[in-house]
């Protein structure tokens, strides 16, 4: 493992000790798991949007039909 520094604000420190305790794991524990969340539904997002260019880039677009079905499912009234 290595180690990593950084600042954060009171606030943030008192509630990530919070969860730590409420847990009973160490701070490291809760950070190693945030950072692994955050890293993850970043990729996940990236990946997403670069499938999107591919799409776009080879023309291949929702029909209008297909997005005033989407929009549609979503309205409310």
């Amino acid at each position: 493992m290595n180690t990593l520094s950084f600042r954060t604000p009171e606030e943030t420190k008192v509630k990530l000790d919070f969860l730590a305790n409420q847990q009973q794991r160490d701070r490291s524990f809760i950070i190693n798991e945030a950072i692994d969340y955050y890293l993850s539904l970043q990729e996940w997002q990236l990946a997403h949007i670069q499938t999107g260019v591919e799409q776009a880039k080879k023309g291949i677009f929702a029909s209008d039909k297909e997005v005033n079905d989407a929009f549609a499912k979503w309205k409310q009234d």
